[in-house]
């Protein structure tokens, strides 16, 4: 038989239907129709589907039903879950990689179409902004990196990374209803340690930003042995803040969904007539005591918020306000 008008891979197409139905029973004759493929080939795919950790229940007369989903990442089950989008947004699941951001910005210099999306288990390389050592231990984290080719003048990217966290943050928000926060420039906190960081990485062309990768970290479990002795205060998890358990593969999903539309708003502009609400909305430095560490300085004062154009202000004691387009935040302690 013919493969019918079913536009996903057939794998993520019995796990939506099952996944729609769920706990209830799905005829393999329905999945059959569905597909435009034989009974035969149903099986094949479900078997294929064991292989990758899940696991099903067979009845005769009665069909099939999804018992259990694999804990770790699994692009099937991710795309699955992005059923209203399947195919719009590529991504590949990896065990381990040295940077997402790397590996991302070699297959865009290879070629490879964008937008898509790089997903580790592990990094061995992870990192921050500068250069900083990002733990990026296999332990049901979130490794993610998204590129694009977004043809824009550098100007405007001073904003990018600023409006993809406050986009994120609220995303994080609705999905573990809880309040996350943002530390500026591009750091996601809990209670004042940190759960996530981000980083933009962008190749400039005559002008132009030709090739953007978009880089979030986010600690979704904590290790099962605990922080590092140097992260045990700095540190935290979605699991851990929420006391819930995160579905890794949903998360990751909703997030890819964000991550695209949050990137198209920036492009076309539209994402000004929300960014300045949102960003009050989650920023946990707006006035209090701050300390901006630059290349050569350090100014102390009260956090302002940010300017139009994605700077940090902070008013100094001696009534001034000074701009920061880039530097280290700390918190002071506030004066007696």
């Amino acid at each position: 038989m013919k493969k019918g008008p079913a536009s996903a891979p057939p794998e993520m197409v019995i796990l939506a239907e099952l996944s729609a139905a769920d706990p209830a029973f799905v005829s393999g004759s329905a999945l059959a129709l569905k597909l435009g493929i034989s009974r035969v080939a149903v099986w094949q795919y479900m078997e294929k589907l064991r292989e990758q950790g899940f696991t099903f229940e067979a009845v005769r007369a009665r069909g099939y039903r999804l018992l259990t989903r694999p804990e770790w990442l699994s692009a099937t089950l991710i795309q699955s879950y992005r059923r209203d989008r399947v195919g719009a947004f590529p991504l590949e699941v990896l065990a381990e990689i040295d940077s997402t951001n790397d590996e991302a910005a070699r297959q865009l210099a290879a070629g490879k179409e964008a937008p898509f999306a790089i997903i580790a288990q592990r990094q061995t390389k992870g990192r921050g902004r500068f250069g900083r050592h990002w733990h990026s231990e296999s332990n049901g984290n979130l490794y993610a990196s998204f590129a694009f080719r977004p043809c824009l003048e550098p100007a405007r990217m001073q904003m990018f990374t600023l409006w993809m966290g406050a986009s994120i943050c609220d995303l994080i928000a609705s999905f573990c209803r809880t309040s996350p926060g943002l530390k500026w420039p591009n750091d996601l906190l809990f209670d004042g340690r940190k759960a996530g960081g981000m980083l933009t990485e962008a190749r400039i062309d005559a002008d132009q930003i030709r090739d953007l990768v978009f880089g979030l970290g986010l600690n979704v479990m904590a290790p099962p042995g605990g922080w590092p002795a140097e992260l045990a205060d700095r540190a935290v998890s979605l699991s851990e803040h929420t006391r819930q358990p995160v579905d890794l593969n949903k998360l990751t999903a909703a997030l890819i969904g964000r991550v695209r539309q949050s990137y198209e708003r920036f492009v076309d502009g539209s994402y000004k007539a929300t960014f300045a609400d949102l960003w009050n909305c989650y920023d946990v430095l707006r006035n209090r005591p701050v300390a901006v560490l630059t290349h050569n300085q350090r100014v102390a004062g009260i956090a302002l918020g940010i300017d139009d154009e994605g700077s940090f202000l902070v008013r100094t004691p001696n009534g001034r306000t000074e701009r920061f387009r880039a530097g280290e935040v700390t918190l002071e302690k506030p004066p007696r």
